[in-house]
């Protein structure tokens, strides 16, 4: 990628922050991350307990958790690479609510993600449904992959 990029993550675990520290430094580009106004809780991510806040989130898929901080101004970018662990075979509701509010009309649009077992063919499904002004040039899983190699291909 030649032009000016940026690198938008959400890591719960800390697994897509290291993934897209990689991309960031092999690309030279920005790094924003996406998080949440109020941090989630080692018990907020309890997948197996229906009641616990990630799943109370992605039950609901008009849920747009608050972040922490104001979203970049896009303008300067060509490119975004959006990255985040898989939760419930789609983004999480943290990241949908990055992609609600940045103006990313007319940009190259690139998601990666870290999962368990899940593909990124639900993940750009669920993206384009809900977020049909994306222009998502491609996906990549990179559980086990090496992310600046990666990115240096795009």
């Amino acid at each position: 990628m030649s032009k000016k990029t940026l690198v938008a993550y959400f890591s719960a675990s800390g697994v897509t922050r290291g993934k897209a520290l990689a991309a960031a430094k092999a690309l030279g580009a920005d790094l924003y991350e996406i998080a949440p106004e109020v941090l989630y809780t080692e018990a907020d991510l309890n997948w197996r307990n229906s009641a616990s806040r990630s799943s109370v989130e992605m039950a609901d898929s008009a849920c747009r958790p608050s972040l922490a901080q104001p979203t970049p101004d896009l303008s300067a970018y060509e490119a975004i690479l959006v990255g985040f662990p898989i939760w419930w075979g789609v983004a999480p509701r943290v990241v949908d609510t990055f992609l609600d509010e940045v103006q990313a009309a007319g940009k190259k649009v690139v998601f990666f993600a870290t999962s368990g077992s899940s593909t990124m063919h639900d993940v750009v499904v669920g993206a384009k449904r809900l977020h049909p002004q994306l222009e998502i040039e491609s996906a990549e899983l990179l559980n086990g992959r090496d992310a600046a190699a990666w990115a240096k291909t795009l």
